[in-house]
């Protein structure tokens, strides 16, 4: 008896190699496009570091690279998009799991294939939209309502951490509903027999188990929110200031990196080097989010056999 593979086996030997070679492509190609940021976000932050001391740029509040003399405290721009993504994930955690909770525990299978596909198309609207709705509807009409401390102009933080909030909450609904349909029915009947009622299957069954993905979805949802550029530039201004009310003027990270790549800095300036400090930080700060999430996610994951 020949053990010789056959022609078939051959075959399928091969496409599977070919298959996981291509696998292996894409996922060297992800880690390569990483390095390749890191680099071009170093070595002119370097260089950055080398005109404006670190404790400076960590310290100070003033953030006016265009000023003379130039302040480059980063603190400003820095809250400034703690604000947006506090107010996004205010707006998007609590709307996003209640559709989470209600596509996966209560909604019929119709009202899920109707509802799922509209909410992911939410997701698909482009940035600049949202951040015209920011500016044209949201500020300062509905911010003068919600928001009725001092006066409220065109642009507000407020504003920019709405209408993010409302961007990504399609983040959070979508991977919430996908970790919670991934907790096994038979968790669900056992409750079920043991007389509960579908409000605390939800709460207390449903949302224990699918902790990690909920946990994973709220910090992806974190970490693109406090990376928008788009609706900050449009709606929250370009006014760096550390202020504790979020109906004025303020300025992100990523706002600032928008702005200044319109071409106000000079190539090779000392501010034009303030856009990959900045993004840098940023870069680290994502970065900081989704480590967290990592551990996050093993220390409340749940294994079913």
């Amino acid at each position: 008896m020949s053990l010789q593979p056959t022609i078939g086996a051959r075959r399928r030997l091969l496409r599977e190699r070919v298959i996981k070679a291509v696998l292996a492509t894409m996922a060297g190609l992800t880690v390569v496009t990483s390095v390749l940021i890191v680099v071009a976000l170093v070595r002119p932050a370097i260089t950055f570091f080398q005109e404006v001391p670190f404790t400076e740029f960590i310290g100070g509040v003033d953030w006016k690279p265009l000023f003379k003399p130039p302040h480059f405290g980063v603190w400003s721009i820095f809250v400034g998009s703690l604000w947006v993504a506090a107010i996004a994930l205010i707006v998007a955690i609590p709307l996003g799991l209640g559709a989470a909770f209600f596509l996966s525990e209560y909604a019929s299978p119709r009202v899920r294939s109707i509802v799922k596909p509209i909410l992911e198309v939410l997701a698909g609207i482009p940035t600049v939209v949202f951040g015209f709705f920011a500016l044209n509807f949201v500020n300062p009409n509905l911010v003068a309502k919600l928001w009725p401390v001092g006066d409220v102009g065109t642009y507000s933080v407020l504003a920019a951490g709405l209408v993010t909030g409302i961007m990504i909450l399609p983040t959070v609904a979508s991977l919430a509903e996908d970790a919670m349909g991934s907790v096994p029915d038979a968790l669900r009947q056992g409750a079920y027999a043991l007389g509960s009622n579908r409000r605390e299957v939800s709460t207390s069954v449903v949302f224990p188990a699918a902790l990690s993905g909920i946990v994973a979805a709220i910090v992806l949802a974190a970490s693109r929110a406090i990376g928008e550029t788009t609706i900050a530039l449009l709606a929250a201004g370009s006014k760096a200031q550390l202020s504790p009310n979020p109906g004025v003027e303020g300025q992100t990270m990523a706002g600032f990196i928008g702005f200044a790549g319109i071409g106000d800095q000079a190539t090779g300036s000392t501010g034009y080097k303030s856009i990959f400090a900045v993004g840098a930080l940023l870069f680290i700060v994502t970065l900081v989010l989704n480590i967290a999430s990592i551990r996050i996610v093993r220390r409340f994951r749940e294994v079913y056999e």
